[in-house]
């Protein structure tokens, strides 16, 4: 079961699911994670609702939410800048620490790919959130794309778009480009998109990715608790961008690659991930506190 909710970013609003724990006590105040969703996509992402299910079975309280400009949210539609997510992000904290039925003090974020950048980034500069969980993430957007048009040709391309679109919003005009032109995905993947995802994106975009540096922060989570999850050999986000994350990251922060899935970490079949989730989120962010437990 969850509730429908709106809240505001920046003058905009946004549109969300909020689930509560069903044994909760009256007054009870539970800890709380925010589900980001991945690049151009939305909170009925297959990925978040899996997420969210297992947080809600656990007994937090979640909230999963489109992005500005993605799915039900306010927002020019698919111009999704990277600060721009982290500031709904922070938004989204603001939110769930002004519900009754949360302990302000323990809001996590939760995100992966695209939506493990921006929850890492947010973490660094948000001092308010406990606890971050990214899957399958990047740390350094112009590394990244390099990484994504390997080889001299496919990153010369890359670069002959860019200078197409700076081009063109040196006049005034902002250019398309295709999901794929942007991060090239396998055909053999693609099915996976969700239902909605954008498929072009405004130039401003690829701008932002390129200026993105969730390295530079992830510094500034510790000592609360980071999670690292990443695909041993991802065709879509190189495995690399997580492992530089955790060379960065002060502790505690765990990283676990995992081997025979690609990009798309999370399912019901891969219940590796969803216990070892679990796990973690019982070590480092528990439903209840020790003294909890015991009175």
């Amino acid at each position: 079961m969850h509730t429908p909710v709106t809240f505001d970013s920046d003058g905009l609003l946004l549109a969300g699911a909020l689930h509560l724990p069903a044994d909760a006590e009256p007054g009870e105040r539970r800890p709380a994670i925010a589900v980001l969703h991945g690049f151009g996509s939305n909170q009925d992402d297959g990925m978040v609702q899996l997420a969210t299910r297992l947080f809600s079975s656990l007994g937090y309280v979640v909230l999963r939410f489109d992005m500005r400009g993605c799915g039900n949210s306010e927002g020019e539609r698919a111009k999704v800048l990277c600060e721009d997510q982290v500031a709904d992000t922070r938004h989204a904290v603001s939110f769930l620490q002004g519900l009754p039925q949360v302990d302000p003090a323990r809001v996590a974020v939760m995100g992966h790919s695209f939506g493990a950048a921006v929850a890492v980034y947010a973490a660094g500069v948000d001092a308010r959130i406990a606890a971050c969980i990214a899957s399958a993430g990047w740390g350094d957007g112009e590394a990244k794309l390099r990484q994504q048009h390997a080889g001299a040709q496919a990153w010369q391309r890359f670069e002959e778009m860019v200078a197409r679109g700076r081009a063109q919003r040196s006049q005034g005009v902002s250019m398309p480009v295709s999901r794929f032109d942007i991060v090239p995905i396998p055909p053999s993947l693609r099915g996976n998109l969700p239902a909605g995802s954008f498929l072009e994106f405004p130039f401003e975009v690829v701008e932002s990715m390129l200026r993105f540096r969730p390295n530079a922060v992830v510094a500034k989570i510790a000592p609360r608790p980071l999670l690292l999850l990443h695909p041993a050999d991802d065709s879509v986000t190189p495995t690399e961008q997580s492992i530089e994350l955790f060379r960065h990251a002060g502790m505690p922060a765990d990283l676990h690659l995992v081997a025979n899935v690609d990009h798309f970490i999370f399912s019901d079949d891969n219940r590796m991930v969803l216990n070892l989730v679990a796990d973690w989120l019982h070590k480092y962010f528990p439903v209840r506190r020790e003294r909890e437990q015991a009175a």
